[in-house]
């Protein structure tokens, strides 16, 4: 038993997820997780199979009862983003995510929390477990790289299943089931850059873009949230035409799918202009917390001494180009949807820009439910790409997930939902990758609906998990199970 979460219920879903808790997973280190699933069902004597690209398929029978009922499959994926706050210490190569119960409430000290998927894993591995909850026969599908475009997804080999339903773990709020969402596919614009020796006599500074909250591309890009990297643009357009600054380093962003939440740029400036400078800065700090008040107000620019033995720079036409990059590069919301009141339709996030030895690169995640319109936006991206000499190269391109209108399993999750809470749910579309596309796309004649409990603020360190929640959606999904014949 864990010694954090032991006295929670439901107690196999929490002991279970405390103890993946202890392994660490991010995205492409899924190797630990992946072998400790197999072995979990070997342990068990259930069919396993562990793929090339280290997904698990463990397959469960049907108990008595549901002999002719139709197969199930229950997936959600194994690995987590790995986020952590500046100053907390964490290597999420080897450490465990250390967990804490506040009231209601399950958090990490200063990381992601991994809720986001670990409660799917949790759930299945409990229900592998249990001997006596009804079920048909049931193919559990733990993928890998979900959060990196669905890497294990794409390599699943769909011979390996039989089911006719597909219940999705995957979903952040309760009683809200998704019954479709969007396709995606990840730009990398690659700029180029020349360097050139600076001039001794110049200082050097960071510039620091802090206190936003960041979160999720696709379910928080309507939150109105600032982008570290689009903010950093704005500041050094106004620094470069004012002053003859020097451009060193560039970087923002942790994750392609996370609205950056921090970024730096490392400049050298003449001694006489740093005062002025510095009332530029706090003059961006006014207009920031203003634009900013309500979706970030601990918005906060900083400009601060920096030491660095490296006195390169990037040339002037070099640092133009990259500057204005951060301008023109699309971001946020694109399009909505007609069809469905307050869906987002397609979007992009420039999520991270990170300086290399000879390049600038600046990666984003596009996403759309319609797929001609994420098409229209690479293409956009594409013509940036050319106008300033850079290159665009698209990877993790994964299908959009359309309506059923005659889903079986949607039906039967309403009459469930109504019967135990005395209320209709909420059936939506979402705007995220979700990793029913691409079933879809592999196993064809599928019916689907995602669901999950209560979280929050998932891809940042202030991720959380509510414990009644994750107890009622528990009670939901075996309830469902049980109602499937």
């Amino acid at each position: 038993m864990g010694k954090i979460l032991n006295n929670l219920e439901p107690n196999k879903v929490f002991e279970y997820f405390e103890e993946i808790s202890q392994i660490p997973r991010g995205s492409g280190n899924e190797k630990a997780i992946s072998d400790y699933l197999a072995q979990f069902a070997k342990e068990r004597d259930l069919d396993v199979i562990q793929d090339e690209a280290l997904n698990v398929i463990i397959k469960k029978p049907a108990t008595k009862g549901y002999e002719n009922a139709p197969v199930v499959i229950l997936q959600g994926h194994m690995d987590m983003v790995c986020e952590k706050n500046k100053d907390t210490i964490h290597d999420f190569e080897k450490d465990p995510i250390k967990l804490k119960v506040e009231g209601d409430i399950i958090r990490a000290e200063g990381t992601t929390l991994g809720a986001d998927n670990g409660i799917a894993v949790a759930y299945c591995l409990a229900i592998l477990d249990s001997n006596d909850i009804p079920h048909p026969s049931l193919e559990v599908v733990i993928t890998t790289e979900e959060e990196t475009g669905m890497g294990g997804a794409s390599k699943l080999n769909p011979e390996n299943l039989d089911g006719k339903i597909l219940i999705n773990i995957d979903a952040e709020e309760e009683g809200n089931f998704f019954v479709s969402c969007a396709g995606g596919v990840r730009t990398k614009v690659i700029l180029p850059v020349e360097w050139e020796n600076a001039d001794e006599s110049l200082e050097t500074y960071i510039v620091k873009v802090r206190g936003l909250k960041g979160g999720h591309s696709g379910m928080e890009i309507d939150k109105g949230r600032g982008n570290a990297n689009k903010i950093m643009g704005r500041i050094l357009k106004d620094l470069n035409t004012t002053f003859d600054i020097k451009l060193s380093d560039l970087s923002g962003g942790a994750k392609m799918n996370a609205i950056p939440r921090e970024a730096d740029a490392v400049i050298m400036v003449d001694s006489k202009d740093k005062e002025t400078i510095v009332q530029k800065i706090e003059k961006w700090n006014n207009i920031l917390k203003n634009e900013l008040k309500s979706s970030d107000p601990d918005v906060n620019i900083l400009f601060e001494k920096f030491d660095n033995n490296d006195k390169k720079v990037l040339s002037k036409q070099s640092q133009d180009k990259a500057i204005s990059l951060l301008q023109i590069i699309l971001n946020g919301i694109q399009t909505m949807s007609m069809d469905i009141e307050g869906l987002v339709e397609s979007s992009t996030n420039l999520g991270v820009v990170t300086t290399k030895e000879n390049e600038i690169m600046f990666e984003s995640a596009v996403r759309s439910s319609v797929k001609s319109l994420k098409k229209a936006i690479v293409e956009h991206t594409q013509t940036v790409a050319e106008v300033v000499g850079a290159k665009l190269v698209t990877e993790s391109d994964y299908p959009e997930w359309e309506y059923n209108p005659d889903s079986n399993i949607r039906k039967i999750m309403q009459k469930v939902y109504k019967e135990k809470f005395n209320k209709e749910p909420k059936l939506t579309a979402i705007h995220a990758g979700l990793e029913c596309g691409l079933f879809k796309e592999k196993l064809g004649d599928i019916d689907m609906i995602a669901l999950g409990p209560n979280m929050y603020d998932v891809h940042t360190p202030n991720e959380h998990l509510s414990i009644s929640s994750t107890a009622r959606t528990w009670e939901l999904l075996l309830d469902v199970l049980k109602e499937i014949q």
